[in-house]
């Protein structure tokens, strides 16, 4: 081996990534009346325009009862003017975290369009109806897969995964129904702010935030970037 084949690449240096965001903004005057009729105005042209792969992919973000974080990535299944759902498995971290601590943050990064969206709020688990209405509308290998994995415990090999997963396709196979795990469900995050952000030239970005007000109204302000 010679010399040079012994020195490893140099990885990309991140302080030289550069990228120029959109000329056009974000201004109080585009906004919607609500931060949920312009998160649905956002997420359409997400959808539509953005070119983004998921775009109701978010970040959710926890805190434990010790004030520890956690955060993953988490599919929006639905949202309204009650709050923003996704469904999880009640053991996992971050089930855990809600259960000790309801604040939490959501993040919707659509890079692509230099957008981001960022809810905070409080979480509280949707009801077993609705959440049996939801897991009925899951492919039938999504529902089994939310019984065979203990989500965030520890699993000693792939091979016991897929056989917990094999054992539970021959008692339902495809057609028969799956029963909605008891373990299993939503949560509904109850949005306090929402902060919708367009990256601008020289990193001069629209940050606009509707925070919720007690009789129900919002408030918009600008947030310096």
């Amino acid at each position: 081996m010679t010399d040079e084949a012994a020195v490893p690449a140099a990885h990309p240096d991140p302080a030289a990534m550069r990228k120029h965001y959109r000329a056009e903004g974000l201004a109080e005057t585009d906004l919607a009346a609500t931060p949920f009729e312009q998160f649905a105005r956002w997420f359409r042209q997400a959808a539509t325009e953005g070119h983004i792969f998921e775009p109701n992919a978010m970040v959710v973000s926890t805190a434990d009862a010790e004030g520890r974080p956690g955060s993953r990535t988490v599919l929006l299944k639905h949202f309204d003017e009650t709050g923003f759902v996704f469904y999880t498995n009640y053991d996992s971290r971050k089930a855990r975290d809600l259960a000790e601590n309801p604040y939490v943050s959501l993040l919707f990064p659509w890079y692509p369009m230099a957008r981001q969206v960022i809810v905070t709020g409080i979480a509280r688990r949707t009801g077993r109806d609705e959440t049996a209405a939801y897991f009925r509308t899951r492919p039938h290998g999504s529902q089994l897969g939310a019984w065979a994995s203990a989500q965030s415990s520890v699993v000693a090999t792939r091979a016991d995964l897929e056989a917990a997963y094999a054992e539970l396709a021959a008692r339902y196979p495809d057609g028969e129904q799956v029963p909605v795990p008891p373990h299993w469900g939503g949560f509904r995050v109850a949005a306090q702010a929402v902060e919708f952000w367009q990256g601008r030239e020289n990193r001069l970005h629209d940050r606009l935030r509707y925070v919720a007000q007690a009789d129900g109204s919002w408030r918009v302000e600008r947030l310096s970037p």
